[in-house]
């Protein structure tokens, strides 16, 4: 799938709560249990998303010219942010990452519903995966 199909599909899986914030909050909570968990060596100092509140820890890699993505985080909410990144990002081509909009994050609302702290965490993601994508193209 691409990361636009993707995304399509999560703004539809949001838009199923309507104005329910709640709703939408457990659902990013479940995401975020649902991630597969990050090995453990994984969780190192240099693994971890400047500009995160929380502890966010990510690896890239690169297998049959697709970034591949793990994480892990030490809160609920930011786990499920990571999670939702990884859904979209991950399994595509380098260039692909680089280059993507990521309109749904403004669609499903999720960046006025999240406090500055977390949206700041949020945009720190993006630009690491961005960053470990365009690393990777050049392998």
């Amino acid at each position: 799938m691409s990361i636009k199909e993707i995304e399509q599909e999560i703004i539809e899986e949001f838009e199923l709560f309507g104005d329910d914030w709640e709703g939408k909050y457990e659902h990013l909570i479940d995401l975020g249990k649902s991630l597969p968990k990050i090995k453990e060596e994984l969780k190192t100092e240099e693994r971890i998303i400047k500009g995160c509140q929380s502890k966010v820890w990510l690896n890239s890699e690169v297998e049959n010219g697709k970034v591949i993505f793990t994480a892990d985080s030490d809160a609920i909410i930011t786990k499920g942010m990571v999670a939702l990144m990884i859904r979209v990002l991950s399994g595509q081509k380098p260039e692909d990452i680089v280059n993507a909009e990521l309109s749904f994050i403004e669609k499903i609302g999720l960046k006025e519903h999240l406090s500055p702290t977390r949206a700041n965490g949020l945009v720190s993601m993006i630009k690491q995966m961005k960053l470990d994508a365009l690393a990777l193209s050049n392998k």
